[in-house]
């Protein structure tokens, strides 16, 4: 189920089902504002959205007021998260996922969001979005490359190419707005190389894997997978975390992965992640990509949670096709 495009004029409703918009600075919320108002849309703010305890979040009950406030509301038209977390999962038992299937819209984010998004495509089939943040935004030095991703996936049914940005950066941005660095781009990196299709299912995998057991776990039958991690993660503990998914059985039945690119502080080379993969019979006979540009370095794509990409890495090349659904 692909929810209603997003046109000028809609309204976009930022709420923080993670952690709490209060960590992100007033002038990167200003412009992140100004940046979606510039793009047409008209910007409003959940009623909790600011709200924060001592771990940075605020209760189930507001986030999840937040939540189905966003989807009940019909002038609500795309929900954009504030920021990530650790705690979206607590929302998932208590969400109205009835409410959300009859009022399908766009739900956009990452990292954290995973699990939000999985469960929500998993009880209602409604596709949702692995792309940037509303804070992103916030970017002072922010990349055309996102903004036009994230309008390519969310405003038109036509079908688009995920295609290598120019130069990628790893900087704390919010940290310092002026002092960034930027490294040139190579592209994907074709680990296995072959031709593939099916649904994109995935997302942060330290957070998909919390989702394991559970009645909110989505299939990986005929999936391309596609995974990163941020910077708490390292060479090992991807290996293990990439490990328990291809432990599920129906990860025998994957159909491509496609990984993120790492940020430099995970430390994991190149050389140590194409040997970690290649060490993996269950990743045989299928198209392995990495260093794809989702996830937590900037530039950040948009990819559709249970839409569809049609993938061909042959002889060098690598060609990505999304579609919406």
């Amino acid at each position: 189920m692909q929810p209603p495009r997003l046109q000028p004029g809609d309204e976009i409703r930022v709420i923080a089902p993670s952690m709490s918009m209060a960590i992100v600075k007033g002038k990167q919320i200003e412009l992140a504002k100004e940046r979606l108002e510039g793009l047409g849309f008209h910007v409003t703010f959940g009623r909790y959205v600011d709200e924060h305890d001592l771990v940075f979040s605020t209760s189930v009950e507001n986030r999840l007021a937040d939540l189905h406030e966003a989807f009940g509301d019909p002038n609500v038209k795309a929900i954009f998260t504030a920021i990530g977390g650790y705690n979206a999962n607590q929302l998932l038992a208590r969400i109205d996922y009835e409410l959300i299937r009859n009022n399908p819209k766009i739900l956009i984010g990452y990292s954290d969001m995973t699990a939000l998004q999985l469960a929500i495509y998993r009880k209602t089939g409604l596709i949702t979005y692995s792309g940037p943040f509303f804070s992103t935004f916030g970017m002072k030095q922010m990349a055309d490359y996102t903004i036009q991703g994230m309008l390519a996936a969310l405003t038109n049914d036509a079908p688009f190419e995920l295609e290598a940005p120019d130069t990628w950066s790893d900087d704390k941005w919010y940290l310092d707005q002026e002092d960034r660095t930027y490294y040139p781009n190579e592209g994907p990196l074709a680990v296995n190389e072959g031709k593939a299709e099916g649904r994109l299912v995935g997302g942060n995998l330290c957070t998909l894997n919390l989702l394991q057991g559970t009645e909110f776990m989505p299939s990986l039958k005929d999936a391309v997978l596609f995974i990163e991690d941020d910077n708490e993660t390292h060479l090992m503990k991807f290996d293990r975390d990439l490990q328990s998914v291809l432990h599920l059985p129906e990860a025998k039945d994957l159909k491509a992965v496609l990984i993120g690119r790492f940020q430099k502080e995970s430390d994991i080379t190149e050389a140590a992640l194409v040997s970690l993969l290649k060490n993996k019979p269950e990743l045989d006979g299928i198209p392995v990509l990495a260093n794809v540009s989702f996830g937590h370095t900037d530039p950040i794509a948009t990819l559709p949670v249970g839409g569809y990409a049609e993938i061909t890495a042959e002889h060098g090349r690598v060609d990505i096709l999304v579609y919406g659904a």
